[in-house]
């Protein structure tokens, strides 16, 4: 008689072999491990299902970075699905909008342990344990770059009698701005499917929507910019006819953090330097700082950015020598004086409001557009970063300007 429950692995957005655009000033060591997270972090998810004894893993779409799939990204994944045949762990993976089935790709196989959803269609895949029936396993993959209907309607429970039917899903909830809406869905929309897991996909913030049955985005499993801060990782489940256990395992080989520093009190560099490094954060892996440093002119201390990339750079070379190394890939100042536009309320809410939806709501618009968007390129999130942030700046230099007459 089979064990009536199931362990397993909920991961998502791998994005191997991501480019990393923006960061080449780093140290070429740095720089390095900076290319090989995305597969350091794969090690580790394989290590944890492993550790763990899991039954199956699942990968909710976004494996890889960009349609046209380097080989080193799927010759890697391929070794790791390998690792987890050599344990009779099972995958079960859907492709999203960056590695959809109709992009660029080598003709890699992967061993028998690996199931594919076959297509647009939601269906079904049986996992047995012990040769009896365990879960239902639901979903579909992106046959092309975008899929903008609402899938959720497609899920239906198969009549077998099944003891767990989990759905995999990667997109978005219909209301979020923030991101491109691909099949989009409403909560409601999941909770009437009697599903008792939703594995979902695609937001690269870790966060849970509902909680019985449990609706959950993992997140991606390594940060790679600035808006990609914190842990990153999986989530470990296990479903049994009474309870539900999940916990979070963090595997990014890399931290991105954002650090807000104040050295107003300093009246010499040196000053400055001590108080930077006694505020700097310490965490358990390798860390890429971005720092907002807020200053004031005085008599025997005058910070201004030439200044400051000085000091930075000498911080930067204590920095590597500790383990594990840390680096400040970015450093804004901010002065005092010349803060008084940002700390109008009024001013500082419009340019909030900009930096969370006028942009998003611009990029959407031309990227959606029926005509447009058969001649544009989908873009890359470092690409989409950029153009939010240089919006941000330039709307905020006119607005100073417009503050100024």
């Amino acid at each position: 008689m089979v064990d009536n429950a199931v362990t397993f692995i909920h991961a998502a957005d791998l994005h191997l072999d991501s480019l990393f655009k923006g960061l080449r000033h780093v140290p070429a060591n740095i720089f390095k491990e900076i290319q090989e997270s995305t597969f350091t972090a794969l090690n580790h998810l394989i290590d944890a299902a492993i550790e763990n004894q899991v039954d199956f893993i699942l990968l909710a779409g976004d494996l890889y970075d960009h349609e046209s799939q380097s080989l080193k990204a799927q010759i890697r994944l391929r070794r790791a699905f390998e690792r987890l045949e050599e344990q009779n762990i099972a995958v079960f993976l859907s492709h999203g909008n960056h590695d959809f089935m109709k992009g660029d790709s080598f003709d890699v196989e992967y061993p028998d342990n690996v199931h594919i959803f076959p297509g647009e269609t939601v269906t079904c895949i049986p996992f047995y344990k012990n040769g009896e029936k365990a879960a239902a396993i639901y979903g579909f993959s992106y046959e092309n770059r975008a899929v903008y209907e609402n899938k959720a309607v497609e899920y239906e429970p198969v009549e077998e009698d099944f003891p767990f039917h989990i759905a995999m899903l990667h997109g978005s909830v219909a209301t979020n701005t923030e991101h491109d809406s691909y099949a989009p869905f409403q909560i409601k929309d999941l909770l009437k499917k009697q599903m008792d897991y939703w594995a979902l996909g695609h937001i690269h913030k870790r966060q849970q929507l509902h909680t019985n049955p449990p609706i959950i985005y993992p997140g991606n499993t390594q940060g790679r910019h600035r808006k990609e801060t914190g842990e990153k990782g999986c989530y470990l489940i296990k479903l049994d006819r009474h309870e539900i256990n999940q916990i979070f395992l963090p595997l990014q080989a890399i931290r991105y953090e954002e650090v807000v520093l104040d050295i107003r009190s300093c009246l010499t560099p040196s000053q400055a330097e001590k108080r930077i490094m006694s505020q700097l954060p310490r965490y358990s892996v390798p860390s890429l700082l971005y720092l907002k440093i807020r200053a004031k002119e005085n008599d025997g201390f005058k910070p201004d950015e030439a200044l400051m990339g000085e000091l930075i750079e000498l911080i930067n070379e204590s920095l590597a020598e500790g383990f594990p190394w840390q680096y400040i890939y970015h450093c804004q100042l901010n002065l005092e004086e010349e803060s008084t536009l940002t700390e109008d309320a009024f001013l500082k809410s419009i340019l909030e409001e900009a930096d969370e939806s006028f942009i998003q709501e611009g990029l959407k618009e031309i990227y959606h557009h029926r005509t447009a968007r058969k001649f544009l390129t989908a873009l890359t999130d470092e690409q989409e970063q950029a153009i939010k942030e240089d919006a941000y700046q330039l709307l905020n230099v006119l607005l100073r300007e417009e503050r100024a007459e």
